[in-house]
């Protein structure tokens, strides 16, 4: 499924209400109830939303968006975010990339890099990474995901925690307005949590849907975080947990 513009800024009012009715969006976009129906069902097919009686709302908080769905979502500002943290990146650094889109998206970003050495629990980034003749892969032992390649479990965190790396690259799930970093699955939380805690610097990547989007497992906290890098201007409460514990934020230039 390609969003198209409409459906994209859908989400977005869905995002920042919890719930949105139909006649709502149909006067919002100028357009049709049953357009909206049509968009509606056609997100919710996706995973990308949830249908209520007379409108729509967020998904589960106890449930991911399939990964497939993810994929498509902000693609753009993925990219973006992708290519400012591959920048803050030098060569000859070693580093975390963990599981998500976000950072395979950071990845793709670090083709070009050299000399790097980047341990990952993530077989789509250790795929992307593997024609890059400047760069080693270390891929960590666990099970894989079926559904998004992705690898957990206590294998993976006793390997992760051989190692002490420059930089962590991660995504997020979620950042509630208090700082509290979310995600679904309490495996990768406990690999997320060692990668955070072997890190000289954490460099987080989320694009603004996951400001305020709920999930079930705590994280960490955003005090913890080096650099977030955004596509779009934070809520103040973030910017202020940021600054008050000398994070820098990086919104990306559309």
């Amino acid at each position: 499924m390609e969003l198209n513009r409409r459906q994209q800024a859908m989400l977005g009012l869905v995002q920042e209400q919890g719930f949105v009715s139909v006649e709502e969006l149909a006067q919002h976009f100028s357009v049709t109830s049953q357009t909206i129906r049509r968009d509606i069902n056609s997100l919710c097919g996706a995973g990308l939303l949830r249908r209520y009686h007379g409108g729509a709302g967020l998904p589960s908080s106890v449930e991911n968006v399939a990964y497939q769905a993810r994929q498509i979502l902000y693609p753009e500002a993925k990219e973006r975010i992708g290519a400012a943290i591959a920048a803050r990146i030098p060569n000859q650094a070693s580093l975390y990339i963990t599981l998500g889109t976000t950072t395979e998206a950071v990845a793709a970003a670090l083709r070009e890099h050299r000399g790097l050495r980047v341990i990952t629990n993530n077989l789509n980034v250790a795929s992307i990474l593997a024609d890059n003749p400047g760069c080693e892969v270390i891929v960590a032992g666990g099970v894989v995901r079926h559904r998004d390649r992705g690898i957990t479990g206590e294998a993976t965190i006793d390997f992760m925690n051989q190692f002490k790396v420059d930089y962590a690259v991660m995504g997020i799930s979620g950042i509630e307005a208090d700082g509290t970093l979310l995600d679904f699955d309490y495996r990768e939380v406990r690999v997320l949590q060692v990668i955070m805690g072997n890190a000289r610097s954490i460099l987080l990547g989320a694009d603004h849907s996951k400001f305020g989007r709920n999930a079930l497992v705590r994280v960490g906290d955003l005090s913890r975080i080096t650099e977030l890098y955004t596509d779009a201007e934070p809520p103040a409460s973030i910017r202020r947990i940021l600054s008050e514990n000398g994070g820098r934020l990086v919104v990306t230039d559309p």
